[in-house]
C-alpha cells in the first residue's frame, strides 16, 4: 500500500499549568496469596496487543480460569473488559507512567485540546516531539546528524529548565543559542548512553470492569537508572535561529492492533507543534504523519515516506516489532533521528545506531523487573507462567520478567508459551500455559 505523506491539522487553544511529580511505591495487596485456581501457576503474565488480546481472554475466562493476571502496557485497553465479556478484575497491569516534573503541566494541556484524560504513553509522545523541535531548533537546520548533536544538549542537564507550559520560551531560548534542559512530562527525559531515558516512572492499574472503558491507576513509582542525569556524546553549542521550517515525522499507529492507543499518543504528539505555530515566533514546523498499521511493512514503507519528503526526525515508532526494522532499514542508513514514545523491548538498545535511535519509554528491562515485583509482592505469586506475543517484544519481556522474579523474588516460571498475533483460538497456548 502506497503512503501518502501529509500534514495533519493544526489545531487552536492550548493551555497553560503548573507542574509537579509523582511517586510511589508498589505494596502488598492480597491477591490470590498463590492459590489462584487451585492449579498451574499462582500468576498469569500476558504480554501482548488488544486486537489479539480480546480473544486471547474470551478463551481464557471460558476455561473457567482465576488466577491472579498480570499484563503490560501492550493490553492497556479499558475497552478489553466489555469486548472479552468479563470484568477481568483478576487482571491488574504495569505502565510506563507520567511520572515526570511536568506532568502535571502536560495533563492540563492534554485535557484542554482534547477534552479527556491523557492515556498510556501520550506523555512520552509529547516529550519525543517536544524534544524533536527542540534539537532542531537548536541544530539551525533540517539535518538529521545535526538534530543528533543537539539532542542531548537540550534534554540533560545543566541548562536552563523548562516544560510542556514553558515549551515556547525554551524554543526561543535555543534559537538564541541558550542552554536549555527539557524536563519532560514522563520523566526528565535524560538520555542515557543508550539513548534511553535515564529515569521513569511505572504506574500499577486495573480495569473497571465490563460496563465502563475506565483503568484506575492504584498507584505510580518513579525508579532511576544508573546515571540520572544521563551521559553520551552532545553538542558543545547551538547555532540556532529563526525565521525557517521545522520539519519532523510522526510514525505511529492510527489503525491495526494498537490503534486504541495510537490515536492518544497521535494526539498528544501534535501539541507541541500546534504550540509553536500557535505561537508569535518566527518559525513554522511542518509535522508529517504517516501510519504504520501496526505493521513492519507498513512502517518502513511509511518511514521512508518521510525520508524522501526530507524530515531530519521522527516520532516513531510505537511497537519495537515495526520499530527494529524502521530503525536498521530507514532511520539508521538515512542518517535520521527516531525517538520512539512507546518501543520498549531490548532488542532497541542493542541495535548499532550510531547514535540516531532514541525513544522516551523505559526499556523493559526495568518493565520486566517492575512486572516481577507486583507478582511476588502485590499478587504474592509464588510461581508464574508467560503467555507472550511471538516477536521481539514479547520474547525479550517474558525473558526478562522470568530471570527477575526467579532471581530475585525467589519464584519459579513454570512455562513460557508463545502465540501468534490474530489466531481465531487461544485455547490451545493457554492450556499449554497454565499446566503444571
Amino acid at each position: 500500500m502506497s503512503h501518502n505523506t501529509r500534514r495533519r491539522d493544526i489545531l487552536k487553544g492550548i493551555g497553560v499549568a503548573g507542574t509537579i511529580g509523582v511517586a510511589g511505591c508498589i505494596g502488598s495487596e492480597s491477591g490470590n496469596g498463590g492459590g489462584g485456581s487451585g492449579s498451574g501457576p499462582d500468576v498469569l503474565n500476558v504480554i501482548g496487543y488488544p486486537e489479539s488480546g480480546i480473544q486471547l481472554f474470551r478463551d481464557y475466562y471460558d476455561t473457567g480460569g482465576s488466577q491472579d493476571i498480570i499484563v503490560p502496557d501492550g493490553l492497556r485497553d479499558g475497552s478489553m473488559p466489555g469486548q472479552a465479556g468479563n470484568d477481568m478484575a483478576n487482571v491488574v497491569g504495569t505502565a510506563p507512567a507520567a511520572g515526570g516534573p511536568s506532568q502535571e503541566a502536560f495533563n492540563d494541556l492534554y485535557q484542554d485540546e482534547y477534552g479527556e484524560t491523557p492515556g498510556v504513553f501520550t506523555s512520552q509522545s509529547y516529550d519525543s516531539v517536544a524534544l524533536l523541535i527542540l534539537a532542531n531548533v537548536a541544530a539551525g537546520e533540517n539535518s538529521g546528524p545535526a538534530v543528533k548533536e543537539q539532542l542531548r544538549r537540550v534534554a540533560n542537564p545543566d541548562g536552563e529548565e523548562y516544560g510542556p507550559s514553558e515549551f515556547i520560551d525554551a524554543v526561543e531560548a535555543v534559537a538564541n543559542g541558550e542552554n536549555v534542559n527539557y524536563q519532560g512530562a514522563s520523566s526528565a527525559t535524560n538520555f542515557n548512553e543508550a539513548g534511553d531515558p535515564a529515569s521513569a516512572a511505572y504506574s500499577i492499574w486495573e480495569f473497571e470492569g465490563a460496563d465502563s472503558e475506565a483503568i484506575n491507576t492504584l498507584e505510580t513509582q518513579n525508579f532511576e537508572g544508573e546515571n540520572p542525569d544521563g551521559a553520551g556524546p552532545a553538542a558543545d553549542e547551538s547555532p540556532g535561529g529563526l525565521g525557517r521550517e521545522v520539519l519532523v515525522g510522526i510514525l505511529l499507529p492510527e489503525t491495526g492492533d494498537l490503534a486504541s492507543v495510537g490515536g492518544p499518543m497521535i494526539n498528544a504528539a501534535e501539541i507541541p507543534v500546534k504550540q509553536v505555530n500557535d505561537s508569535d515566533l518566527d518559525l513554522e514546523v511542518n509535522a508529517m504523519f504517516e501510519d504504520t498499521q501496526t505493521s513492519p511493512d507498513q512502517g518502513v514503507s511509511g518511514a521512508q515516506s518521510l525520508v524522501s519528503a526530507g524530515v531530519p526526525a521522527v516520532c516513531g515508532t510505537a511497537s519495537s516489532g515495526v520499530n527494529v526494522p524502521v530503525s536498521q532499514e530507514v532511520f539508521i542508513p538515512n542518517e535520521v533521528v527516531g525517538c520512539s514514545p512507546s518501543s520498549t523491548a531490548l532488542s532497541v538498545t542493542n541495535l548499532e545506531d550510531d547514535d540516531y535511535i532514541f525513544r522516551t519509554a523505559p526499556s523493559d528491562l526495568l518493565q520486566g523487573a517492575v512486572m516481577a515485583q507486583v507478582s511476588a509482592e502485590r499478587l504474592e505469586g509464588a510461581t508464574a507462567s508467560t503467555l507472550y506475543v511471538n516477536n521481539d517484544y514479547g520474547q525479550q519481556l517474558s525473558e526478562r520478567y522470568t530471570e527477575v522474579f526467579e532471581s530475585e523474588h525467589d519464584g519459579e516460571v513454570l512455562n513460557q508459551v508463545s502465540f501468534n498475533k490474530g489466531e481465531s483460538s487461544y485455547s490451545n497456548v493457554i492450556e499449554q500455559a497454565l499446566s503444571e
